[in-house]
């Protein structure tokens, strides 16, 4: 079935010498992924490969079996194009390590248009502002929400954060926990938007730390789940 649909491109394998794995989150089916034959050969092809960079928001028309194997695409194209994302070297860094996060947290073949906005916006607004240090840590914790996790917030005033149980506590137990000032600082990132990021401060250690927590909750809560490996390079370039 051919199908028109808006995507965000989540990863881009080469495979063999001159082909493309891309796996894409669309709006018609959920997340797909697509064998793009000599795309990367081929002078002739509508398809190139710079279209196909991390989290890129693309139209494309494809070809859907609906077979659980890799679909084909017939045209794509860019439809909000991004100025700084994949110039930008720490906004790139923080492009490829969201990517990987994404591509290890969505695994659902259904259409989820809310999850699609939602990630259209972040991006969006990622290309278009400066304040981004504490960006991938409001961003994850607000796509727990979409992925069925969203942290309880009916017992807030706890010190400790249960994040197996998902909820504040007042006093600890033996699950993995967020506490001490780090509580305080998980706190402040619920319920907000990202132009309210520049209200909470930080330092680098303290992200860090809240960061390792808010991987260990995806782990937690999704199976299957890896932590990415572009978490290393993620720290270093804000270091």
């Amino acid at each position: 079935m051919q199908v028109t649909t808006r995507a965000i491109v989540l990863s881009s394998l080469k495979y063999g010498d001159s082909s493309l794995i891309v796996k894409a989150f669309t709006a018609s089916d959920g997340l797909k992924s697509y064998l793009l034959k000599g795309v990367l050969t081929s002078k002739k092809s509508k398809l190139k490969a710079a279209l196909f960079q991390p989290l890129t928001q693309l139209e494309l028309v494809a070809y859907h079996k609906n077979k659980g194997s890799l679909e084909s695409i017939r045209e794509a194209k860019v439809v909000n194009p991004y100025k700084t994302l994949h110039s930008d070297i720490i906004k790139n860094s923080l492009v490829l390590f969201l990517a990987e996060m994404l591509t290890n947290s969505i695994q659902e073949e259904q259409a989820d248009q809310s999850l699609l906005n939602y990630l259209e916006y972040s991006f969006s607004w990622l290309d278009n502002n400066d304040f981004i240090s504490q960006f991938h840590l409001l961003f994850l914790v607000n796509l727990s929400k979409y992925l069925g996790f969203y942290p309880d917030e009916s017992n807030i005033s706890g010190h400790y954060f249960d994040l197996l149980e998902g909820n504040f506590r007042a006093t600890p137990n033996l699950n993995p926990l967020i506490e001490n000032e780090q509580t305080e600082l998980f706190k402040r990132f619920l319920g907000i938007n990202f132009d309210a990021l520049k209200s909470i401060k930080t330092n680098k250690r303290s992200r860090q730390e809240l960061l390792k927590s808010v991987i260990l909750y995806y782990e937690l809560h999704l199976h299957g789940f890896r932590k990415p490996k572009s978490l290393a390079v993620l720290n270093a370039v804000f270091d």
